[in-house]
């Protein structure tokens, strides 16, 4: 374990120190946002900050190939190197998109060269732990792979909207996801995984940019590094399950048997649901799928009534709840779990309406006084006039 705080802390370190440096970087060579209709922030903004990423994630590889417990996985395989090659793929690629704007349909190619160039490199799902499930062919396997990548890219993504928020929630589902694959390789002859690895480089990075990200951003991480991340967090969710024999861990013991299909879902069901639902809502108005828009779910936070720092924190509130949650029955009785879960979704959901709330009651009792008001005239008038007729008898 102090092997991989070691790390974290290396790919941590070093993209702290570098981002200052790309940021100037990015000033020059003009990658820097222009305000558009859908942004939340309010002046020009240097962007590619994901290329201090991937130089944090690569530090920390380097340093990792080089410490006896985990060299190892370096020497009887080259699937580190194939992510890191494709970790440089996809980051060039955001920083092209960073710097021209391409077309969706490009930066969409391109996320499939990359992903096919990953799988076909090693990195592939060949086995899910689904009893007997096993892809039919490597072509079918390939396929597989390089739609979770894309997918997972694209949902990223779409998240990035508010200052801080993508980093700390792929942190997050990082974190969880790299307490699963740790434990996992508990059960193998050598406690080094490659899942592990990967996951807390990933947590180091994050949290190393998020000290310049939060809000307000001293730089953004641009396509870069949104699809840097989704990229990464995908592919130690797919070395970890994609080859996963349930028969050679102890089910029945720690791991349910669907958990390694249950957590990847989960560590990014906030980007996912997000990308789903813009889809749906763009593809029902007749519009490209990749069409921009201010109905994501931090623009909802926003318009609730948050600010950019409280949404960000609800919303990783609402990430760890999906992530960390799911981990909670390896350790915990079912009951205990679900019970957590729920009191723990009632508080965020406090929390997320709090301020809509806040809001509306003023606009109720007002509503109520003048609907009272109006009742009280209708009745004023009926009322004098039966006195009247009365004292006409």
């Amino acid at each position: 374990m102090r092997v991989y705080l070691f790390i974290a802390a290396i790919a941590g370190g070093a993209t702290w120190l570098l981002t200052p440096l790309v940021r100037h970087l990015a000033i020059r060579i003009g990658a820097v946002g222009e305000v558009r209709a859908r942004d939340v922030h309010t002046v020009p903004t240097p962007r590619m900050g994901g290329l201090a990423m991937l130089l944090g994630f690569a530090t920390a590889m380097f340093f990792a190939a080089r410490i006896p417990f985990i060299s190892g996985l370096f020497k009887t395989g080259h699937q580190a190197w194939v992510v890191l090659g494709g970790a440089v793929a996809i980051c060039l690629l955001g920083m092209a998109d960073d710097l021209w704007d391409l077309d969706w349909m490009l930066k969409l190619a391109g996320q499939l060269l990359v992903s096919v160039f990953v799988s076909w490199g090693g990195l592939q799902i060949i086995s899910l732990p689904l009893g007997s499930l096993v892809t039919a062919s490597p072509s079918l396997s390939m396929a597989i792979t390089a739609f979770l990548i894309v997918a997972s890219i694209n949902a990223v993504n779409f998240v990035d909207g508010l200052d801080g928020l993508s980093s700390g929630i792929v942190a997050i589902g990082g974190i969880a996801f790299a307490i699963y694959s740790y434990v996992i390789s508990r059960f193998s002859p050598s406690y080094a995984s490659m899942a592990t690895l990967i996951d807390v480089a990933l947590v180091g990075i994050c949290v190393g940019f998020l000290l310049h990200n939060w809000h307000p951003a001293k730089l953004f991480m641009g396509d870069s590094g949104s699809m840097l991340l989704g990229y990464l967090i995908t592919c130690a969710s797919i070395v970890v399950t994609g080859r996963l024999d349930p028969a050679t861990i102890h089910t029945s013991i720690y791991l349910p048997a669907f958990m390694p299909i249950l957590l990847p879902i989960l560590v990014l069901f906030l980007p996912v649901l997000d990308m789903c639902l813009a889809i749906v809502r763009r593809l029902s108005k007749g519009q490209s799928p990749m069409h921009p828009d201010r109905m994501h779910l931090h623009h909802r936070m926003l318009r609730i009534g948050h600010s950019v720092q409280s949404a960000v924190l609800i919303l990783w509130g609402w990430a760890a709840l999906f992530s960390f949650g799911s981990l909670t029955i390896l350790f915990v009785p079912v009951r205990y779990a679900m019970l957590g879960l729920a009191v723990a979704a009632a508080l965020l959901t406090i929390a997320t309406l709090f301020p809509y709330y806040l809001r509306r009651l003023p606009e109720l009792r007002q509503e109520n006084a003048q609907l009272a008001e109006a009742r009280r005239a209708q009745q004023g008038p009926s009322a004098g006039g039966s006195g009247q007729g009365r004292a006409r008898q």
